[in-house]
């Protein structure tokens, strides 16, 4: 027995020295990459570089926020930041040794509004002289739309290109539910409130088409719009091309105007090296994102004057909050920490969420409200703010957002799962024994009771019609017109506008002029918020594959789809109303 615990003691004491010395290796490992990142300030480049993007990699809002010790690692380019992108790109636009971008855009991974973000920084670059190449193995269409602003697009000569329109594709779960007894309660206001409707039915209804319709027409005209301007065709050839042409021939993508030429990547280098004047057998200068961006000073000590930007990414829950869910925890926290600063003159909110928890979505409006005794507020919707997301951002002084992003879905439902039909199926029975009438409330078990669930409606009816007053106070709209455009109908950024859901059409870095412009100030530094704390588990979660982050349910379940976003919200909430987006839209 002595000898078991001093061999366990030992194996212990051992294990707990090697984690602090890990941890204290990479913390101390983090302040000298800090260090060295810093250092790099007086970088220069050759005289005749490019800056090389390579977007097929994840594009997110904001990169996490443990990232020195991944970019001294060489890690960094494994995610790419929206706002490092658009930084990168003005930083290139002013440096004289930068002459071009070299481009390439595949597939990019990035959602509508956060490609526009960036085609119009590299249309704004090349304004200034400087010229795009673009080049591509192939081309999805999302890939193409970006890769047309450059001045020359190349296809590898075996590839492909994509350009179909757009569509959206909803799952329906009636006949599943019906046949092996699992089901989702559903209760609901609304007739657009669609995220339920495919538990209640199994076909897509009238309503939900055509606010899936309107959208999709929507952003196609943005894109379309777009291409045609870049590739100096009309709108209708784009239509017909989309409509008619097969691309799986590459010479057809340039006999259409759509690709200058076919030809290998090493011949495209060669025609970059043309460009700049240098010789075909020296090294083509190519700068990426982090080392044109270490050229910039990104905090300026001697300016006191600060714009604090708030990241709010992800569904709704009610808890602390992390980099990819909002919560009232570090959030709430976050906006007060705010209003006390007075060195923050305004703060802009980047709401990037399809919703979820009501009362979060409550919390954060109040704060928000409360924030605005103080400072302006902009909110800046990314891909998406609908329901929850744009109940938050309905009370700020001025909101943008890009004509492709999804907003409103003003409206409110509940969902409750229930096994009854399939426990009945396999012989199990749910027996309650009780003090009073309702005292057993919700059972996923049994069938719900009357009362509980005319208590659940109240709360839906008296959460819609506060959300409604938020609008109404928030937009300045009259209650007939809220009305009118709220029960859980989605829009687009351009349809919002029209409407009066959102002020302007902008992207983050509008927002951010446009606060300073608010607040009267020429020279300011931006910080990022929420600032979590960088521990050793993040710094783990940082560096290691993603699948190891997730849950077996997300691993086995493709992301797009809605059972997966059931799961997330039910598996930890103890509120059965969601103010969240209307349906899972992904757009191919």
């Amino acid at each position: 027995m002595n000898f078991l615990r001093t061999f366990f003691a030992t194996v212990l004491g051992t294990l707990t020295a090697i984690s602090l010395i890990i941890i204290f290796g990479l913390l101390t490992l983090s302040g000298i990459a800090s260090i060295f990142n810093s250092s790099t300030l007086s970088k220069t480049f050759s005289s005749k570089s490019v800056l090389n993007l390579n977007f097929n990699l994840p594009i997110v809002e904001r990169k996490p926020t443990f990232s020195e010790i991944q970019n001294f690692l060489g890690l960094d380019e494994d995610i790419i930041g929206l706002p490092n992108i658009i930084s990168a790109i003005k930083t290139a636009e002013e440096n004289p040794d930068i002459k071009g971008i070299r481009l390439r855009s595949d597939y990019i991974d990035a959602g509508w509004p956060q490609t526009h973000s960036i085609r119009k920084a590299l249309n704004k670059f090349k304004k200034t002289g400087k010229f795009i190449y673009a080049y591509g193995d192939f081309f999805t269409q999302k890939g193409y739309y970006l890769s047309s602003v450059a001045d020359s697009i190349f296809l590898n000569p075996v590839g492909d290109l994509e350009l179909k329109g757009l569509a959206s594709e909803v799952l329906y779960y009636s006949d599943f539910q019906d046949q092996y007894g699992f089901k989702m309660e559903v209760i609901r206001h609304g007739k657009y409130k669609s995220a339920v409707e495919p538990f209640l039915q199994n076909k897509m209804s009238n309503e939900n088409k055509t606010q899936i319709s309107s959208l999709l027409n929507d952003v196609w005209s943005v894109i379309k719009g777009e291409i045609s301007i870049s590739r100096s065709l009309k709108e209708n050839t784009i239509d017909k091309l989309a409509s008619n042409s097969n691309f799986s021939n590459p010479q057809s993508a340039v006999n259409a105007r759509l690709i200058d030429g076919l030809i290998y990547e090493d011949v495209f280098d060669e025609k970059i090296k043309t460009r700049l004047g240098i010789e075909l057998k020296d090294k083509l200068g190519k700068v990426n994102i982090s080392q044109i961006n270490s050229t910039s000073l990104k905090y300026n000590s001697q300016i006191k004057d600060r714009i604090g930007v708030v990241f709010a990414e992800g569904p709704i829950l009610y808890g602390e909050g992390t980099e990819d869910i909002i919560a009232q925890g570090v959030f709430v926290e976050t906006i007060d920490d705010l209003a006390k600063d007075d060195w923050i003159k305004a703060v802009v909110i980047r709401v990037n969420s399809p919703g979820g928890s009501a009362l979060t979505s409550e919390l954060l409006w109040r704060s928000i409200e409360k924030l605005k005794k103080s400072k302006p507020v902009i909110v800046s919707i990314g891909n998406i703010a609908a329901s929850g997301g744009y109940y938050i951002a309905s009370g700020a002084d001025y909101i943008f957002a890009d004509p492709m992003s999804i907003t409103g879905s003003i409206g409110v439902f509940a969902t409750l799962p229930n096994a009854k039909g399939f426990l009945d199926n396999i012989g199990i029975n749910a027996q309650t024994v009780q003090t009073h009438p309702n005292s057993l409330g919700y059972s996923p078990y049994q069938n719900i009771n009357n009362e509980f669930k005319k208590r659940i409606k109240t709360g839906i009816e008296n959460t819609y019609e506060t959300f409604k007053n938020r609008v109404i106070k928030g937009r300045s709209l009259k209650p007939e017109v809220v009305e009118k455009i709220s029960q859980g109908r989605v829009w687009s950024g351009k349809q919002a506008h029209k409407l009066g859901l959102i002020d302007s059409l902008g992207d983050l870095q509008e927002a951010i002029n446009f606060a300073a412009k608010k607040v009267s100030i020429d020279e300011y530094n931006v910080i990022e918020y929420p600032q979590f704390e960088e521990s050793l588990e993040k710094i783990f979660m940082g560096i290691t594959p993603e699948i190891l982050n997730k849950s077996p349910l997300e691993i086995l379940i493709p992301k797009e789809n809605f059972l997966k976003n059931e799961f997330k919200i039910n598996r930890s909430q103890k509120s059965f109303l969601y103010t969240m987006l209307p349906f899972e839209l992904i757009i191919k």
